[in-house]
């Protein structure tokens, strides 16, 4: 059966990949961004009457409520919301100014909030609904010059496990999902914001836009394929909860979960001491 996907950060990426898998499925598309020259350019080949654009900037509240009515004026319905819109702080921790920060987490954390804000109620109301929230490897292990990055989508993750436990009554399930390295816009140099400050002793190791910049446009993971993956997920009765992205991401996360578990393991005496119990 035909549904109406809502999608933020239409305009390229996954986001772009994932409207156009989703129309491709005769599904009806409302994308989303703050350029809608951008996003109409993007999907200009695959425009027809089973696609709404709409302007939307994640980190307005008020834009976010005013997204959905509109898609609901549209489409009559909202059956799965893709939080894709987001952008990267990169740069050692100490180096990040706090404005830089803030902003990281405005847009790539509040940004989700707000849309989530406003789309769960039309959800609840339906008693049906899923939500794809995009996190990254980095929101799952943490990476080097991340943390603004890494804060961020750590957080996407504990809002979208924890929100799942409240909304699932309502037939609404909700999915994380964590890609590896994928051939987007977020190492742009349009789309990155790199540490202006630098701190002598971090310099010998390189700057984070050195280790960084070079991946742009080359990292393995396809969009397309991903959107298209996004599609079979949104269209499930028993969606998982969190699902790595690429071959890269299970290599890169696995270890270090296995690695996670093993320290419990080692300190579980010391863990029931510290409860006074045993």
């Amino acid at each position: 059966m035909s549904k109406v996907w809502f999608i933020t950060g239409a305009g390229s990426g996954i986001g772009a990949a994932t409207a156009r898998a989703a129309l491709k499925a005769g599904n009806r598309v409302v994308a989303t961004g703050r350029n809608l020259d951008k996003v109409r350019k993007a999907l200009n080949d695959v425009a027809g009457d089973n696609l709404a654009v709409v302007h939307l900037d994640v980190t307005n509240e008020a834009q976010a409520h005013t997204a959905v009515a509109e898609a609901v004026e549209a489409f009559g319905r909202i059956d799965v919301l893709v939080n894709n819109a987001g952008y990267s702080v990169l740069g050692n921790f100490e180096e990040i100014s706090a404005a830089d920060f803030q902003s990281q987490l405005q847009t790539n954390l509040f940004g989700v909030v707000n849309v989530m804000r406003a789309a769960l109620p039309i959800m609840r109301q339906q008693r049906a609904g899923r939500i794809i929230n995009i996190s990254s490897v980095a929101g799952v292990i943490g990476l080097k010059h991340c943390s603004a990055y890494s804060a961020a989508k750590f957080a996407v993750e504990g809002v979208t496990f924890s929100v799942a436990h409240e909304v699932e009554q309502f037939g609404i399930k909700l999915i994380v999902v964590s890609p590896g390295f994928f051939r987007t816009d977020l190492l742009d140099p349009g789309n990155v914001r790199y540490a202006e400050s630098t701190i002598d002793d971090y310099a010998s190791e390189g700057s984070a836009e050195a280790a960084y910049s070079a991946y742009d446009g080359q990292q393995t993971g396809n969009p397309a394929a991903l959107g298209e993956v996004l599609v079979q997920l949104g269209a499930m009765d028993n969606p998982p909860k969190q699902f790595m992205a690429g071959a890269d991401a299970i290599a890169a996360v696995r270890p270090v979960l296995e690695e996670r578990l093993n320290e419990i393991d080692a300190y579980k005496n010391l863990s029931r001491e510290s409860a006074g119990s045993f």
